[in-house]
């Protein structure tokens, strides 16, 4: 990294934790008995630039730093958290989570020494150390190439998010790892007025990266041009048909469907609890032969990729269902140890505050071996959907509702007119065991999804290839 930034609690920072202090606060939480603790040591430094009908509109730069402690003993978990690093506000923490332990067993902190970890998102120009006059010429860039690509422009929001993290875990079983994760992302919004129709269309990107990312060919005015010209795309739309029709996934955001519909059903929090419709499933058949699913901590630069996870197991790539087969699941320290296993590096939290949970990093559906022309050509009439704008799913069941952004008819096998209103209704394994052509075109989502669960927010990844499903039911106006 050209360019650094140092936690107050950093290894080779002046304030940096011991071995003698880590022991000391792991010893205090383990006073009372239970069977595993951890610390967990975070400093985050974000800021965000918005731009609006060509003014800036908003800046705001935000610090926080905090430690958390963690309590196993069985199944069940204690936690506290400090805001602040003084030793006695880390120990009253420490002892708070341990006060679930009340057992006669005794578990005495091993002594950790610091983990090599490897670097999949090196920063070359980190953006928090770049001035902001820099940061707000990329929006303005955005904005320009936004209302250049039509005079039908009637707004434009451009915004900018960066974020430095440094985290540190040390466990009791003598696990110490650090990490550096940097991450930005750009989104524009732009509305278009013809004829007093408005219309609006969005694009963004960003991930692990420093400035650098905006020298490749998805810069500030690339998706400037994008957010118009879906927002140009979409403004005659038709009515979509309702009904069961077949529908064509295009590749990369498609993947945002793959991640809620199948993705929180594999991660095994769900499974061990028996709440996941792939609870009793492993080893069965639970989509068409044609589809393998991983999960890929290790896709450098990706916004879901870690080095380690949050409990300082190494990111991994991890088979979930293969060639149609269920072959795992997503697993943390807790599910792991429930399972017989090791953990697979999901154990991730959205800050200091909060426990680990089994979550996913990049998540992608791999590509099969037919042309994308030829899986719309296979098509009669049916649904092309391209941009999705979020959705809600049953993880006991699977079933699912998306609503789509940017979506059109295939008639006769040809991508015809734009279509609004459309919703896809249907169930994540039974979607799966309707894939009957997989594209050679695999794509991963550039840079802007959010995973939610139980409250926490984490960075992710989805990607998946061109996909024909044979029938799910549209939610249309007509």
């Amino acid at each position: 990294m050209a360019q650094t930034m140092r936690a107050p609690f950093a290894p080779d920072s002046e304030g940096a934790i011991s071995t003698e202090t880590a022991h000391s606060l792991l010893s205090a939480a383990l006073e009372s008995g239970g069977d595993y603790a951890d610390l967990f040591f975070e400093y985050r430094v974000g800021a965000s630039y918005v731009l609006e009908e060509e003014s800036v509109k908003s800046v705001g730069r935000g610090i926080t730093l905090g430690m958390g402690v963690r309590v196993v003993v069985g199944d069940a978990t204690g936690y506290a958290y400090a805001e602040n690093l003084e030793f006695d506000d880390m120990l009253r923490a420490a002892k708070t989570a341990g006060k679930i332990a009340k057992t006669e067993a005794k578990t005495k902190p091993v002594d950790a020494s610091l983990l090599k970890i490897p670097a999949r998102y090196p920063v070359g120009d980190l953006s928090l150390l770049v001035s902001a006059e820099r940061k707000l010429e990329l929006l303005k860039q955005a904005d320009a190439a936004a209302r250049g690509a039509t005079p039908h422009i009637a707004k434009v929001e451009a915004s900018f998010s960066e974020q430095y993290r440094e985290v540190m875990v040390i466990t009791s079983d003598g696990r110490w790892t650090h990490d550096v994760l940097p991450m930005v992302r750009l989104g524009v919004r732009a509305v278009v007025e013809i004829d007093g129709k408005r219309q609006s269309g969005s694009s963004g990107g960003g991930g692990r990266y420093g400035l650098e990312y905006f020298a490749t060919d998805r810069d500030a005015a690339f998706h400037g041009k994008e957010a118009a010209r879906v927002a140009l795309a979409m403004i005659d739309a038709v009515d979509a048909p309702a009904g069961e029709y077949p529908v064509v996934l295009a590749s990369g955001d498609s993947g945002i469907l793959l991640h809620e519909a199948v993705g929180h059903g594999l991660e095994a929090d769900f499974n061990r609890k028996g709440t996941s419709n792939y609870s009793s499933a492993m080893g069965q058949s639970v989509a068409s032969s044609l589809c393998t699913v991983v999960d890929d901590g290790t896709v450098l630069h990706s916004r879901g990729a870690i080095n380690v996870d949050d409990e300082g197991y190494e990111g991994q790539y991890n088979t979930l269902i293969e060639n149609g087969k269920l072959v795992g699941y997503m697993h943390d320290r807790m599910s792991a140890k429930h399972y017989g296993i090791k953990p697979s590096g999901n154990g991730r939290r959205e800050s200091f505050r909060a426990v680990p949970l089994p979550r996913m990093t990049n998540t992608s559906l791999l590509a099969g071996e037919d042309a994308p022309e030829d899986i719309i050509k296979s098509v009669s009439y049916g649904i092309y959907a391209k941009r999705f704008s979020g959705g809600q799913v049953n993880i006991s069941n699977g079933d699912f509702v998306f609503s789509l952004t940017e979506s059109y008819l295939i008639e006769d096998g040809k991508i015809t007119a734009p279509v609004k209103g459309v919703n896809l209704i249907g169930n994540g394994p039974e979607v799966l065991r309707n894939v009957s052509m997989l594209g050679s075109d695999f794509e991963r989502s550039d840079g802007i999804w959010t995973c939610g669960k139980d409250g926490q927010s984490v960075p992710v990844g989805v990607g998946t290839p061109s996909v024909k499903i044979d029938q799910i039911t549209v939610g249309g106006t007509k």
